[in-house]
């Protein structure tokens, strides 16, 4: 078996999968997935509580995309549902529409508002900062100060660890504010959820003759037994990789805390923020989207962790640098072993379920490209001698 590989890929994920179902199908290489954990889909991986409700394990993945190429890849694994993932706030003992829009902008200020009014509304609350360079210039320059504090500040301060105004721009800049009564999380052309759930759809993607899968084993039990012929592909912690030796990068973690109720429903939609009260930040529902039929549900309290299992990359300056360093070490490593960092992890960097599903095709391209360029240079240098 470790003899016999002409791809290695580390880590069951998304990423994993894609790349081992393209070299597989398209390439008909022999290919070896590994992961140390003892379950496939990585971060996606959903299951069947014990009261028979399907839960997803690591926080909810909520499936959008405006790629229809994308889309239409995973369809040949997969069938959809249709997915409204509504998200509120929970502030002053009322819960809000988030992201904000006119609806959470009415009940706040306890006043009727037209589109136009709401805009001069905002207008009035902004702080004058032109380039915001961080978490808080952003929403300051957005909202103003008022619905930064009440909405936004202690909600990042417990998810990241750190105050607004040393993360990047982008953590909050993603969340959009709305002049419209959309109540939507996100706004993507495509909003849908695999039928019968991630790891079904990532279990299919999996079922090669030319894939094979070992789980509860992790990369550096393998690294120096296996030899690919071609390629390796890596999805985990990138310093880890390298043992930490540039320093660790800062990861955030999470821990869950899974209530069965024996009710249909218990919350109003999906998901329930808690900016500033709990030491969780938000409350689960999958149920919502998933749209099981089951007399029972189950709620997943989520709580941010400075250590545990990587999660989220913290977007800092400094941990870009280090990052940066490690990317340097990996391209090195590309370029004498063919070994292909892609991930969140790998990467440091956050992404989206489908915009992760796009670099992981991207990585397959790189490889078939770059396999075939050493494929033709050593031809050339055999012929040449």
């Amino acid at each position: 078996m470790l003899d016999d590989v002409d791809l290695l890929v580390c880590g069951a994920g998304p990423v994993g999968c894609v790349v081992a179902e393209r070299a597989a199908t398209l390439l008909g290489w022999k290919v070896l997935v590994i992961d140390r954990r003892p379950h496939i889909a990585g971060n996606c991986y959903d299951s069947f509580h014990k009261s028979g409700v399907l839960i997803h394990n690591y926080g909810p993945h909520y499936f959008r995309t405006n790629d229809e190429s994308v889309l239409t890849y995973l369809s040949r694994f997969t069938e959809w549902i249709p997915a409204n993932y509504e998200v509120r706030s929970l502030v002053q003992g009322q819960l809000f529409p988030f992201p904000i829009n006119l609806t959470t902008l009415e009940q706040f200020f306890g006043r009727n508002l037209t589109e136009e009014c709401g805009r001069q509304l905002l207008q009035g609350l902004r702080s004058k900062i032109d380039r915001p360079s961080n978490s808080e210039e952003v929403v300051l320059s957005r909202v103003g100060r008022q619905l930064y504090e009440a909405f936004y500040k202690n909600y990042t301060i417990k998810q990241w660890g750190e105050i607004p105004a040393a993360l990047d721009a982008e953590v909050c800049g993603r969340v959009p504010v709305r002049l419209n009564r959309d109540t939507r999380y996100v706004e993507h052309s495509y909003q849908v959820m695999p039928r019968h759930g991630f790891t079904a759809l990532f279990s299919n993607m999996l079922r090669h003759r030319n894939i094979r899968v070992l789980l509860d084993c992790r990369f550096d039990e393998v690294r120096n037994l296996i030899q690919p012929r071609h390629a390796t592909v890596y999805s985990g912690p990138i310093d880890d990789y390298f043992g930490c030796k540039l320093g660790r990068l800062p990861y955030r973690s999470l821990t869950f805390n899974f209530v069965a109720h024996d009710s249909e429903y218990v919350q109003p939609c999906v998901q329930i923020n808690y900016p500033n009260d709990y030491a969780f930040t938000r409350s689960v529902e999958i149920k919502h989207v998933t749209r099981q039929e089951h007399p029972d549900t189950v709620v997943s309290y989520e709580t941010p962790a400075s250590t545990g299992e990587p999660f989220y990359p913290v977007p800092k300056a400094q941990n870009r640098a280090l990052y940066q360093q490690y990317r340097e070490l990996a391209d090195r490593e590309t370029w004498q072993r063919s070994v292909y960092f892609c991930g969140r992890l790998a990467q440091y960097r956050y992404f989206n379920t489908d915009e992760v599903i796009q670099e992981a095709l991207q990585c397959f391209q790189r490889i078939r490209q770059e396999t075939k360029a050493r494929g033709q240079s050593v031809m050339s240098s055999a012929s040449a001698a």
